[in-house]
């Protein structure tokens, strides 16, 4: 009796990586992790985000100089709960004689690196490059 169905010890197991790493370009010798966008990711960002950008959008429509200043700073508030849901690690880095933590980087790091890993995470994430800007 022959069987047309493969034996499960057959089959070739899959691999899935939750995290992506870069070699980063504004800073040598630096490598940081991103969080892959997964299923519940996706949720807890978009959960992070919604009231935040609700805020900003409608700032960004105001004609007040003061409201388009507080747009600027509710889009700020907005990259950086990108960054701390995104960004998993750092390495290569010390920051005030510590190694570097993802908190720290977003909170005290280099400028050109917290915002080359902002781009990777929104890119990971799939936004637009004019989305990626806002």
């Amino acid at each position: 009796m022959s069987s047309t169905s493969r034996s499960l010890r057959s089959e070739a197991e899959h691999s899935y990586d939750s995290a992506l790493w870069f070699d980063a370009e504004s800073v040598a010798g630096v490598r940081y992790a991103i969080a892959r966008l997964t299923f519940g990711r996706r949720l807890e960002l978009a959960r992070r985000i919604r009231e935040i950008g609700r805020k900003a959008e409608f700032l960004a429509a105001g004609t007040d100089a003061r409201e388009k200043l507080e747009a600027a700073v509710v889009g700020a508030e907005v990259d950086r709960a990108y960054l701390e849901w995104g960004l998993l690690t750092v390495e290569g880095l010390t920051i005030d004689g510590e190694p570097a933590t993802p908190q720290a980087v977003v909170d005290k790091g280099p400028l050109e690196l917290a915002t080359e890993i902002l781009g990777r995470v929104k890119a990971e994430c799939g936004l637009s490059e004019a989305e990626r800007k806002n």
